[in-house]
């Protein structure tokens, strides 16, 4: 790790090159002693705190956070003391073990108390979607770097907030998205731009189906392990108060796809969660992913009107770019596919295709011998909080990568074509539409709903 001049230690480095934010962002950090950190010294260990503990923290984020040999699980925030529990018992034998570190994870309830501890430089988010803006600018004004969850926005004024927050406050901010680091999206991001497929003639990038329809669910007690005041953040988020039951949230004691994914009041759906995946790496491949469509068209279907769960069930957007390049992104199966006048190619998570098999054999460095923070969206995030370099997915990214998603769902929801100010970040000569940009959908189109 570079040094800095007259550095006490990177911590205070770290805390130090954000402005001035209130005692969190500008005081000086306390040295976390060995018996918390193990054997690597403080000056090289970033001390995170998690916010969320759920399915996504659980199974990917702690043991891709663990693995990496800088970093070290101090605290945590859930509101649901079931999984906050669960998530301490996989931390603390691990740091036991590989770490041998006798005091163990502290949980937190409040995230706020979290973020306004000395001894952590940054945080991963994991929580649902309508937390994830709220919960990070609140986490880079107290001095913490950021890693949020993608989508990491549900309207597109929160992207241009996040974008101003990290540059005030001198945080590295990472969007923890995991498809662009993969070999496969590598390879084809060096191959489109090579040049070597010659003119794009079309671009497409494809996510699964949406979820499944539920029948109508009944209101229920709230679970005595959960929160649900604080887990809805009325008045704080952009989530309007419902009634809990099951399917509106998570499972009860255990790892299942959870029903918020599936509920417009905290998630646009696949149109954002896979979105931020398959349409961020075709915007990356093509250089657009700071840059914003100039219109945005679409058609969708909605489940039936009396169906609990109300995420869009498909889509099919179109999007235009100043420079003519036209995207279709639809759901079907996830991959990204650029056909040109000189050959095709079609990347996944877990495939890779083309039209010659010399373009699976063309040397790139990025491929063949890339930086471990291209590997690893992990590494990369670690490698910025310690060097103060922007991470490879910032906030900008963030911002125009999810709020692309989000017009493409506003002008199916609409049923508009929409016209793009990039420039101003408005739409042109649409009220209504404009009215949006600070608002979530949390309502299907009735029109576009299917039959019951």
């Amino acid at each position: 790790m570079n040094q800095q001049p007259n550095q006490l230690n990177r911590r205070s480095f770290i805390k130090r090159s954000g402005l001035a934010f209130g005692t969190a962002a500008t005081g000086f950090p306390a040295i976390v002693p060995s018996s918390v950190l193990g054997a690597n010294p403080p000056s090289e260990t970033v001390t995170l705190g998690l916010i969320g503990t759920g399915r996504q923290c659980f199974f990917k984020n702690i043991p891709l956070f663990q693995r990496q040999p800088d970093c070290r699980i101090i605290a945590m925030c859930d509101v649901d003391s079931w999984r906050a529990s669960e998530a301490k018992k996989k931390i603390d034998d691990y740091n036991r073990t590989k770490h041998h570190m006798r005091k163990g994870c502290d949980i937190h309830k409040d995230y706020r108390e979290l973020l306004a501890r000395h001894d952590i430089d940054a945080v991963m988010i994991s929580t649902p979607d309508h937390w994830h803006s709220v919960m990070a600018v609140d986490a880079m004004r107290a001095g913490k770097d950021v890693a949020l969850e993608k989508p990491v926005i549900r309207t597109i004024r929160e992207g241009r907030k996040l974008c101003e927050v990290s540059k005030q406050c001198g945080r590295i901010f990472s969007v923890d998205s995991e498809f662009r680091v993969g070999v496969h999206a590598r390879r084809a991001y060096c191959i489109v731009q090579s040049g070597v497929l010659g003119k794009l003639q079309s671009v497409h990038a494809c996510v699964p189906e949406g979820e499944l329809p539920l029948a109508p669910q009944p209101n229920m007690p709230v679970p005595e392990e959960l929160d649900y005041r604080r887990w809805q953040g009325a008045g704080v988020t952009p989530a309007p108060p419902i009634p809990y039951t099951l399917h509106g949230v998570h499972p009860r004691h255990g790892w299942g796809r959870p029903g918020w994914m599936r509920k417009l009041n905290y998630c646009d759906g696949m149109v954002t969660n896979w979105g931020t995946h398959l349409l961020n790496g075709t915007l990356w491949c093509l250089g657009l992913d700071r840059q914003w469509p100039v219109e945005i068209s679409g058609t969708g279907r909605y489940p039936a009107a009396d169906s609990f769960w109300n995420v869009l069930l498909s889509f099919n957007i179109r999007y235009k770019y100043a420079s003519g390049i036209k995207i279709s992104y639809r759901t079907e199966k996830p991959y990204m596919r650029f056909e040109g006048d000189k050959g095709w190619i079609e990347a996944g998570f877990s495939h890779f295709k083309t039209s010659d098999e010399k373009l699976t054999k063309m040397k790139f460095d990025l491929v063949d011998h890339p930086a471990p923070r291209y590997t690893s969206e992990k590494r990369d995030f670690l490698e910025s909080v310690k060097s103060r370099k922007p991470s490879w997915e910032p906030a900008e990214v963030g911002h125009h990568v999810t709020s692309t998603c989000l017009l493409g769902h506003l002008a199916v929801n609409l049923g508009e074509t929409l016209k793009w100010d990039g420039a101003k970040e408005q739409l042109i000569d649409n009220d209504r539409a404009n009215a949006m940009l600070d608002q979530p959908i949390v309502q299907p189109n009735a029109k576009l709903q299917s039959p019951g």
